[in-house]
């Protein structure tokens, strides 16, 4: 229960009692920090929560007893956390099988935690939800509840994530600068990578570049449609025939019609994958069959660290997620994820909601067609409309006398 008068207890009125845990998995954003806030925040409203624990760089600090004590840490400290980027904490991207969720809970048992707070993507939210069922067949009264992270924006159910406003801002911003750079200096195709796996978000979003003003990306390229090597060649092909400057946005995770990658992973066990440089490989292309200067681009982790371009409206939305996921715990609720849902995109309306942790594990939401252009080089009006808002405000304004 909370304190009625302060709405946070002193140490005194604390009775020795359960504990609360909060977990980051898979790769951090500029405002995986703030839902950690949150969390912290209300837990530490709640006078039954003796220790608030978080796990040293996820599943495997868990599993490793490596636990993090953060009910004292002052607020003006928390406050930190608001513009931090990467995990505070640590995450991770451990592979789990039973023997791991078997040792978890041993863990769990061990520490008196009662409630586990799980912040990540869909991989973590299978993780979330397997742990849920775990400790359901066991008939523990350990309560689990996901809090949703992603860069990618590729959780099911919820209308977007925390974390992809941010990212959507970095990219516009970035490309609108390069666009800028391009046409001050309009010698060569600069092709810029996007992160974001099987899912186009992220790359899309540098579609906010252009305001109006004409400085954005020229060609962008989407996982959602496959990839045609001459199809793309004679795009830019037609696009030079009119300018000498160009700019392409591409996603990291490219396939041709047959679903294999246009350009082989470096790396890859799993989910985790370490794609090749599309961007190179791209700018390439372009240079070897059209005899054209080129060159690649790819801000990566740059990107998701970002905290200089938090969007406001993402950190915001951050921050209501961990709070919100854990009130929901501590009234009773488990095996849900907190999601968003729009009730109205001018003025911008979201409303939170829990859904079932069954309805997100492991499933990867796509861009639908109707964010896509027909030529599937670019993206539509109707998408520019829906992802506006997630950014938090009009990008800075620019002039040019070219």
């Amino acid at each position: 229960m909370k304190d009625t008068v302060s709405g946070v207890p002193t140490q005194e009125e604390k009775t020795m009692g359960e504990n609360i845990l909060i977990v980051h998995g898979g790769g951090p954003t500029s405002v995986i920090n703030a839902s950690l806030y949150g969390a912290v925040k209300e837990a530490k409203k709640y006078k039954e929560i003796e220790h608030i624990y978080a796990a040293k760089n996820g599943t495997g600090g868990l599993m490793r007893e490596e636990l993090i004590e953060l009910e004292n840490v002052p607020d003006e400290k928390l406050e930190l956390l608001l513009n931090t980027p990467g995990s505070a904490i640590g995450t991770s991207r451990d592979q789990i099988e039973q023997a791991e969720y078997d040792r978890m809970i041993e863990v769990l048992l061990k520490k008196n935690i009662k409630y586990v707070l799980f912040n990540g993507g869909n991989g973590s939210m299978d993780t979330c939800g397997k742990l849920y069922k775990n400790c359901q067949a066991k008939g523990l009264d350990i309560r689990v509840m996901g809090i949703p992270k992603t860069h990618d924006n590729d959780i099911a159910i919820t209308d977007h994530s925390p974390g992809y406003g941010s990212i959507a801002r970095y990219m516009a911003q970035s490309v609108k600068e390069v666009a800028a750079d391009v046409k001050g200096l309009p010698i060569h195709v600069v092709v810029v990578e996007a992160l974001g796996r099987n899912a186009g978000w992220t790359t899309a979003a540098s579609a906010l570049a252009d305001d109006g003003d004409g400085v954005g990306p020229d060609l962008i390229y989407l996982p959602e449609r496959p990839f045609d090597e001459e199809k793309f060649l004679d795009d830019v092909k037609k696009l030079l025939e009119k300018k000498s400057g160009i700019v392409v946005v591409a996603s990291e995770g490219l396939r041709d019609k047959d679903g294999k990658p246009i350009v082989e992973p470096v790396f890859q066990v799993g989910r985790a994958t370490y794609f090749g440089d599309v961007s190179q490989h791209l700018a390439n292309l372009i240079i070897k069959k059209l005899g054209y200067k080129a060159r690649g681009e790819k801000p990566g982790l740059v990107g998701r660290a970002a905290a200089h371009e938090q969007s406001p409206v993402d950190r915001e939305e951050a921050v209501l997620a961990g709070k919100m996921a854990c009130e929901a715990i501590m009234n009773g609720e488990s095996g849900k994820m907190v999601a968003f849902e729009r009730v109205s995109t001018e003025p911008y309306v979201m409303k939170p909601f829990l859904v079932d942790i069954d309805k997100v594990m492991m499933y990867e939401r796509t861009m639908p067609d109707e964010f896509i252009n027909e030529e599937g080089n670019g993206v539509t009006e109707a998408f520019k409309e829906w992802c506006k808002p997630l950014i938090g405000g009009e990008l800075p304004k620019m002039i040019s006398f070219n």
